[in-house]
């Protein structure tokens, strides 16, 4: 893999017990390290116990079953050695803005830890191959690498797959120019590097991973959801305090109450007499 890096960075995937980014659990996370010095990247995977139960539909997607985590430590206990072992690296997977991303945000909300994404790069793998070639992971992998993914949904393997597709990306498209389907053209987005691709593969309009708040044309964070959808989020949650707690109150992501939090604040600062 040969990417400009300002920073290490970190491949990773999990597998849960279901797909509720607020309610549901890790149950199996792999990472792969690369490091911006060029030493040999490195590799943890873990089986964890969620503590919850594993959806029948999860199961029959991953095969991990409740026997298989029964004897496993907790996100709490291996917390500390996940958090370090990521440090401040830019993270990278496949659907990991939307969905692995805020996951590992709430498990390690629910331990005290505050998992800042605000000043990492992230690169979505898949965001990359759905706007070139809207495809899945296995097809991706036979698309690019010119193979077939033998474990599909085995986190480990699906991090190794997720890199060599990257790698077959950059090979394939590097060079060529985004033409979408609305809007200006992008001249060669895939490129060897971290923040290229970082740019490429967020939706920069919108603020957080569970897309409830989002910039409008003049960069106010605005609701993007609900009654007051639309509205600039800062002016309304100071006005409306029993929406603001309400949304402290019920099922948003860590991610979202932090936000709306320093929103308020930096509102009432800014506006103080």
């Amino acid at each position: 893999m040969n990417l400009h890096l300002e920073r290490n960075l970190i491949f990773f995937d999990i597998e849960s017990t279901g797909l509720n980014v607020i309610r549901d659990r890790i149950i199996q996370l792999a990472m792969i390290r690369y490091h911006k010095d060029g030493s040999a990247p490195i590799e943890k995977s873990y089986l964890i116990n969620p503590g919850i139960p594993i959806s029948p539909e999860a199961m029959a997607v991953h095969g991990i079953t409740p026997a298989d985590v029964a004897n496993k430590p907790t996100f709490r206990q291996l917390a500390k050695e996940i958090f370090d072992f990521i440090g401040d690296a830019d993270l990278a997977g496949y659907n990991s803005n939307r969905f692995d991303i805020p996951v590992l945000m709430e498990e390690f909300a629910r331990v005290g830890m505050d998992f800042d994404v605000d000043h990492r790069r992230t690169i979505d793998v898949q965001r990359i191959f759905y706007k070139m070639e809207p495809r899945t992971l296995s097809a991706a992998y036979q698309f690019y690498c010119d193979k077939n993914m033998q474990n599909a949904h085995d986190a480990l393997e699906d991090v190794r797959a997720t890199i060599e597709v990257l790698d077959g990306q950059l090979r394939k498209y590097e060079g060529f120019d985004f033409i979408p389907e609305e809007g200006e053209i992008i001249p060669s987005p895939i490129q060897r590097d971290v923040k290229a691709l970082d740019a490429f593969t967020n939706d920069l309009q919108m603020v957080d991973a569970t897309q409830r708040l989002k910039y409008d044309q003049h960069g106010t964070i605005i609701f993007n959801f609900g009654k007051y959808i639309g509205k600039p989020a800062a002016e309304v949650l100071v006005k409306d305090q029993q929406y603001y707690h309400w949304i402290l109150e019920k099922e948003f992501s860590f991610q979202v109450k932090k936000i709306i939090k320093r929103l308020v604040e930096d509102y009432k600062k800014n506006n103080a007499s």
